[in-house]
């Protein structure tokens, strides 16, 4: 492979992160560490003062993106993310950050001044502070225009996660969306333009119970109301003397 995935993935992330700091934040904001992180429910998140140089102890932010979404979200939403942790940034070095995780008014003003509106549902008329933010682009906003930019230049993401996570319900960007899959027979999310019909994609088996979750049912007894757990399409019996061996049914 001529490529080098590494290099090329991280540097077109830095890429928009200067355009978007020259274009959205007059320059003001000083250099961070981008990183690809697949956080449980979080398109991405800013961490400050996160990493130290060995030599010279000089600290400096890290901005996360989870690679996730960068399949099944339009660029412009992914580039969205990665502006709404620059505000956070923003925040911590020119303003006054709320308390840990919630996005106060300060920051919401920001965020609209740049051409993101918050809201705590992604879509209008939804509250613009908390503690789990997300946001929705302004048509013909600062960032509407600066993204309009950068992709003329043809820029693009090279690189994304062959096993896509499912998007939120109800669209919109943020740090901390509410997700929830799409439920069995359900039609896929819709990849992004540049995934559209990829054969590589991968996406979740929703017929599948979640990693880490049981599959197992309760049972109840209809006559005592005894109740036990046990893997689907068992047949229990009630062991009480007054039930004579009653089966137990699923409980939901």
């Amino acid at each position: 492979m001529s490529r080098l995935p590494t290099s090329e993935a991280y540097a077109e992330l830095q890429d928009a992160y200067d355009h978007f700091n020259a274009e959205l934040f007059a320059g003001e904001l000083p250099p961070c560490l981008i990183t690809l992180q697949r956080e449980r429910r979080t398109y991405g998140y800013f961490s400050h003062g996160r990493f130290a140089q060995t030599q010279t102890g000089e600290l400096v932010d890290e901005i996360a993106m989870n690679p996730g979404y960068f399949a099944v979200c339009p660029i412009e939403e992914t580039l969205s993310t990665l502006v709404h942790e620059m505000v956070h940034q923003w925040q911590h070095h020119h303003g006054k950050p709320g308390r840990r995780g919630y996005h106060n008014r300060e920051w919401g003003d920001k965020m609209e001044a740049i051409g993101l509106m918050p809201s705590d549902t992604g879509e209008p008329g939804g509250k613009r502070t908390g503690e789990q933010m997300m946001d929705y682009i302004i048509e013909g906003g600062a960032f509407d225009l600066a993204c309009a930019a950068l992709l003329t230049r043809e820029y693009r993401l090279s690189w994304v996660d062959r096993f896509p996570c499912a998007l939120p319900r109800g669209g919109g960007q943020g740090s901390a969306p509410a997700l929830a899959p799409p439920s069995p027979g359900e039609a896929a999310p819709v990849p992004a333009p540049a995934a559209q019909g990829a054969s590589w994609l991968v996406y979740p088996d929703t017929d599948k119970p979640a990693a880490g979750r049981s599959n197992r049912l309760k049972y109840r007894c209809p006559s005592c109301g005894a109740q036990a757990w046990g893997k689907p399409a068992l047949r229990l019996l009630c062991g009480e003397d007054d039930c004579q061996a009653a089966p137990m049914l699923p409980a939901d």
